[in-house]
């Protein structure tokens, strides 16, 4: 499927083609000859914690309406992948962080993204829905989180590493492929 049926160059037809000196099919105007790439997207957020609990944030926005997860977006051009995280911990949490070392990278090659996590220490425990993403934001310690109300694999992850690593005090960056269900 082509996510779009002409060049944004000249205005043009773009097929599926694989280009000269390529070895896969991209985008291809059949004028301009302008290869529009389409690459994964980058999802970064993080593990806010404060004292032993971690903030979550409900979601008010499909996919997932209704559900817990920790504060995490796409990454916007212009920024570094930690200043997004915290970009998204203010946006949906309103909350400050401290951001931390990247902590989890979820590789979805199924749906096209990359999950880059990071832990963070939340300045103070002041948060607030502030956008039209958040229902509710809320501290949860480990034994209260809603397991089975996790909107994302990526989350419950995150969310999993934390409070095995928590045990032993190693907080190491983990690395995994995450596919189809």
């Amino acid at each position: 499927m082509l996510p779009t049926k002409f060049c944004a160059h000249c205005g043009s037809e773009v097929r599926l083609l694989v280009p000269a000196g390529d070895n896969r099919e991209r985008h291809v105007c059949v004028s301009c000859e302008t290869v529009h790439y389409h690459n994964p997207r980058i999802i970064t957020g993080c593990l806010p914690v404060y004292g032993d609990q971690v903030l979550l944030c409900k979601r008010a926005i499909e996919p997932r309406l209704g559900f817990w997860t920790l504060p995490a977006g796409f990454l916007e051009l212009g920024e570094t992948v930690a200043e997004g995280a915290a970009r998204e911990t203010q946006e949906e949490a309103g909350a400050q962080v401290t951001i931390g070392d990247l902590y989890c990278m979820f590789n979805l090659p199924h749906i096209g993204q990359v999950y880059m996590m990071y832990l963070a220490e939340l300045q103070e425990p002041v948060f607030a829905p502030r956008t039209e993403e958040s229902l509710e934001v809320r501290l949860f310690r480990e034994d209260e989180i809603p397991l089975k109300e996790l909107a994302f694999r990526t989350m419950w992850r995150t969310l999993h590493h934390y409070f095995e690593d928590r045990k032993t005090g190693r907080f190491s960056l983990h690395v995994e492929d995450i596919g189809p269900l």
